[in-house]
C-alpha cells in the first residue's frame, strides 16, 4: 500500500513538472513583452545583447544593474529549475535562499498568474544563451546587506497572485492585471517611502521615482486632461498631444512594451487607469 501511495506521489510530481515544461513560449514571449522585461536586462544603447544583463537603475540606495537572464550556465539562469524562477517571482528569493533587492519588481510580479508565469518560463528558455558576466550592484556600505531586506518584506511585501474585483468589469481587471502585475507600472510612478517601499496612499498618484527623477501622476486627477485616443497614442509612439515627444526611461518603456502591445490591452489598461481614485499632485 505505501508502494502505491509513494508511486502516486511520484507521478503527481512527474505529471506537474511536465506540465509547467509545456508552457506556450510563443505566448510567453508577449507577455514578456508586457513586462518589459528586456529593458531592465538589457544593457544600452540598443546594440547590446538582448537579457544579457547590464542595464543600470540609479536609487538613493546606489546602483542596481538588472543580471543576465540568458539560459548560460553560469553567468546566466541556465541551472535555475522552473520551481527556482517561480520562487523568484512570487517571493521575491532567490534560488539560494536570500531575499532579492526590491530594485527587481516582485512586489508586482508576485501578483502574475501561475499559468502566465509558466509561460514566460518557457519563453525564457528559448533565449539564446550569453557569456557577459552579470555586473555587481554598487550600493552604498549600509545597503549591501541582504539580511535587512527580511524584516523589509515582512513590513512591505504580501505575496500573492492576482485576484480580479468582481465589481468592475473585465475590461477594467485585465487593465489592472497589465498595470499592477506584468507592466508593473506602480514601481515608478508610486512615491516610496524612506525604506524604498511605494507609498500605497499615493498609488499611481506620481513624484519621484525610484531613480530621483520626476514621474507624472497617473490617476484620473491629471489623466482628465487626456482623451483615451490621446493616450493611446502615447502609449504608442511616445507622442505628447502638442506633439512633443518622451524621452528617457519612458521612451524605453514604450519602445520596448507598450508600443508593441494589442489594441484591446492598451484600452484595458487605460480603462484601467480611468478608474482610479483622483489623487491630486503634492
Amino acid at each position: 500500500m505505501k508502494r502505491i501511495i509513494v508511486a502516486g506521489i511520484i507521478l503527481l510530481w512527474v505529471s506537474a513538472e511536465s506540465a509547467w515544461a509545456g508552457g506556450d513560449a510563443k505566448r510567453g514571449e508577449y507577455l514578456a513583452v508586457a513586462a518589459n522585461c528586456v529593458s531592465c536586462h538589457t544593457a544600452e544603447p540598443g546594440g547590446a545583447v538582448p537579457y544579457a544583463g547590464g542595464r543600470s537603475l540609479k536609487t538613493p540606495f546606489g546602483t542596481f544593474y538588472g543580471p543576465n537572464i540568458t539560459r548560460h550556465d553560469k553567468q546566466g539562469i541556465g541551472r535555475w529549475s522552473e520551481s527556482g524562477f517561480f520562487q523568484a517571482m512570487r517571493f521575491g528569493t532567490r534560488p539560494d535562499g536570500d531575499p532579492y533587492f526590491p530594485a527587481f519588481p516582485y512586489l508586482s510580479y508576485t501578483m502574475v498568474t501561475d499559468s502566465d508565469l509558466t509561460d514566460l518560463w518557457a519563453y525564457l528558455r528559448t533565449i539564446p544563451l550569453d557569456n557577459t558576466p552579470s555586473r555587481k550592484h554598487d550600493l552604498g556600505v549600509l545597503f549591501d546587506w541582504r539580511l535587512p531586506l527580511k524584516p523589509w518584506k515582512w513590513l512591505f511585501f504580501t505575496p500573492g497572485a492576482f485576484v480580479a474585483d468582481l465589481k468592475q468589469t473585465q475590461q477594467i481587471n485585465r487593465g489592472a492585471y497589465l498595470v499592477r502585475a506584468l507592466g508593473h507600472c506602480s514601481e515608478c510612478h508610486t512615491p516610496r517611502n524612506l525604506l524604498g517601499a511605494p507609498k500605497q496612499s499615493r498609488y499611481m498618484a506620481g513624484g519621484k521615482g525610484p531613480d530621483g527623477k520626476k514621474v507624472p501622476n497617473l490617476t484620473p486627477a491629471r489623466l482628465k486632461k487626456w482623451s483615451d485616443k490621446d493616450l493611446k497614442e502615447f502609449m504608442v509612439t511616445g507622442l505628447f498631444p502638442d506633439g512633443d515627444v518622451v524621452g528617457e526611461t519612458m521612451g524605453i518603456v514604450i519602445r520596448n512594451s507598450t508600443g508593441k502591445l494589442l489594441s484591446i490591452d492598451l484600452d484595458a489598461m487605460i480603462a484601467y487607469l480611468r478608474s482610479l481614485p483622483r489623487i491630486e499632485n503634492q
